[in-house]
């Protein structure tokens, strides 16, 4: 069968579902939003009933109200005298009772009514996410071929069920060794638990310039795999949360080389290799399974997300017995339809869909180059590329630093061929800022970016992680432009450094540190961590203060949130330099899951120990 990129199955499924008119005998309970529509006319009714009697009362001596004047909810319109109104293009009026609150404050909206007519079940035409056979085997072999699978799967609960369901199928027995990237997102943490798998964790590459963790180095993967051999995969995130990468393709085929399956977790690249400005995806660098959150950057609604598989290392019959065990049995159609349609859009257009946000990205880049107090985070050769292809830098210290790129951030030369090793990739809709003053930290930066209409993505001590998207204009460029010029503008104590005191200032703190970015320092692996379900019983676990804790063993998790990076998993050590970490995270005013005591004054760990 020849796939027909321009078609959306399962979404003109649903559209002729809608437009059937047939009658709901089967699940969901609102029977197509009628519970509200019944509601809503109810209201409308007894709204119209009482208010003729109050006008006709008021009205003594005159004719009765007309028909005209009168508003009545008839099925799908609104009857207004002779004309009737669609029933989603009106608006609901509301009255207020005695106390002022709204009466009709029960029925959702025009808009979200309409979505509930869509919003349906495994019925004849709309076919089963979990045997597919019609309309969602189409969607999800169109999306394939789109994002050069060899198969894709729809997935309901965001890239969580991918990473799940992919740890269940390579664990295939009890106390299996995974390698894992020690910077990785709770979900592969609760999917080692469900395994009951041992983990090997692998110390990611740091970027010597903005102290960011990246991805594990190719030297420390292919010093862990041949240490253990029998592991059963690699799992990676790429690209981080701040849009930074480097290239898979050795990394694949190290694993490879070795037998094992690389499983990549590549939420935040969705969009990558559709573009030519854009990093390339883990399917074409190797990968074996790759998960993507095509919500966060396509345009997919929130839960959407795919997996993409090839080759044969990875269990595809295994594979979906536990796509069917991680997700549910009522998956949202809605849900599974915008990723045909976010699908569609990417087919269709191709690059193009990419146009009008990579240009929005580039007004913002030149405008922030006219404020020099605030600084882009960039690769370096990337950023030496930009400098030197400035011709009239606005600053002076941009020309000092275009004159001078192989001092960039006070790196030598040799430095920035190292960094370049593992940062040589950076999404361009993923802007970080930081304060080139220093006087804001990222938390700080971020606040003063909302209070002026502009919410960013995350932010951490020091950074500002701005997404854009396909979606992003030109309006938005300009208005965060303008919000970080209103900042710049505030008064200030101290003089802006220029980039090469900027990095020296930022290689001398050596107490940075990022919720994003959680690394033992001269480990560049574990010794396998077993995890399993069985919880930490209270009466082997003790408080203590937390300065107390460095040297004892952990009896909980510790997980800087955004994102939900475990900093520190039961059973692991407390090292001094983690510690040090912890309380500087807190005392930032950065928020905690997985800890008993959410000020962290103190913390759980395991007795005698």
């Amino acid at each position: 069968m020849k796939l027909k990129s321009h078609r959306a199955p399962l979404y003109e499924a649903l559209l002729a579902y809608r437009d059937s008119g047939q009658r709901s005998f089967h699940v969901p309970g609102h029977k197509n939003g009628q519970v509200y529509r019944a509601v809503l006319q109810k209201e409308e009714n007894a709204h119209s009933d009482d208010k003729v009697a109050k006008l006709n009362k008021s009205h003594l001596g005159r004719e009765p109200l007309e028909q005209s004047q009168l508003h009545i909810v008839e099925g799908e319109h609104v009857s207004t005298g002779d004309r009737q109104v669609p029933l989603q293009d009106t608006t609901l009026w509301e009255e207020k009772d005695q106390e002022g609150q709204p009466q009709f404050n029960i029925v959702p909206t025009r808009a979200f009514l309409e979505m509930m007519r869509m919003d349906v079940t495994e019925i004849s035409g709309t076919d089963d996410l979990h045997h597919p056979e019609g309309v969602i085997l189409e969607a999800q072999q169109l999306a394939a071929d789109c994002y050069g699978a060899e198969e894709s799967f729809f997935l309901v609960g965001g890239s969580t069920a991918g990473n799940l369901s992919l740890l269940l199928t390579v664990c295939d027995e009890p106390e299996s060794i995974v390698l894992v990237q020690r910077n990785v997102h709770k979900s592969v943490i609760h999917g080692l638990m469900l395994a009951g798998a041992k983990a090997v964790f692998l110390e990611p590459w740091v970027d010597p310039t903005s102290g960011l963790a990246v991805m594990p180095s190719v030297q420390t993967v292919q010093a862990a795999v041949q240490v253990y051999p029998e592991a059963k995969g690699l799992l990676v995130t790429l690209p981080n949360y701040y849009g930074m990468g480097a290239d898979l393709t050795p990394i694949a085929r190290i694993c490879h080389e070795a037998g094992m399956p690389l499983l990549v977790d590549e939420a935040h690249g969705a969009h990558y290799g559709q573009h030519p400005e854009l990093p390339a995806s883990a399917l074409s660098c190797g990968a074996d399974g790759v998960v993507q959150s095509t919500h966060k950057m396509l345009s997919a609604f929130t839960m959407g997300a795919m997996l993409h598989v090839q080759g044969t290392r990875i269990n595809r019959s295994l594979l979906r017995q536990r796509l069917a065990m991680v997700q549910s049995s009522s998956p949202s159609y809605p849900v599974m339809a915008s990723l045909d349609l976010a699908r569609r859009l990417l087919h269709v257009q191709g690059a193009q869909t990419f146009t009008a946000g990579l240009a929005a990205v580039s007004t913002f880049k030149r405008g922030l180059a006219e404020l020099p107090r605030f600084r882009l985070l960039q690769p370096a050769a990337l950023q030496q590329q930009e400098l030197s292809a400035e011709v009239e830098p606005a600053d002076q210290t941009f020309r000092a630093s275009a004159a001078q790129p192989e001092q960039m951030h006070g790196q030598s030369a040799a430095e920035l061929g190292h960094a370049a090793a593992g940062y040589t990739a950076q999404d361009p809709f993923k802007a970080v800022i930081y304060d080139g003053l220093g006087i804001l930290s990222g938390y700080g930066l971020q606040q003063q970016l909302e209070a002026r209409g502009c919410i960013p993505e995350m932010s951490d001590e020091r950074y500002v992680v701005l997404l854009f998207s396909l979606g992003s204009t030109e309006e938005d460029a300009q208005q965060v432009l303008q919000a970080l010029q209103d900042i710049s503008l505030a008064p200030t104590e101290r003089r802006i450094l220029s980039p090469e005191e900027s990095g020296e200032h930022m290689r001398e703190e050596k107490h940075y540190i990022s919720t994003w970015n959680n690394f033992q320092e001269k480990v560049t692996y574990s010794e396998p961590i077993p995890f399993s379900l069985q919880p930490i019983r209270e009466e082997h676990t003790i408080e203590v203060p937390i300065n107390e804790c460095a040297g004892r063993y952990s009896a909980e998790m510790v997980i800087p949130y955004p994102p939900g990076i475990p900093l520190i998993y039961p059973g692991e050590r407390i090292s001094p330099t983690i510690l040090a970490r912890i309380q500087l995270l807190r005392d930032e005013g950065a928020k905690f899951h997985g800890v008993t005591d959410a000020s962290l004054q103190t913390m759980k760990v395991m007795k005698n120990q």
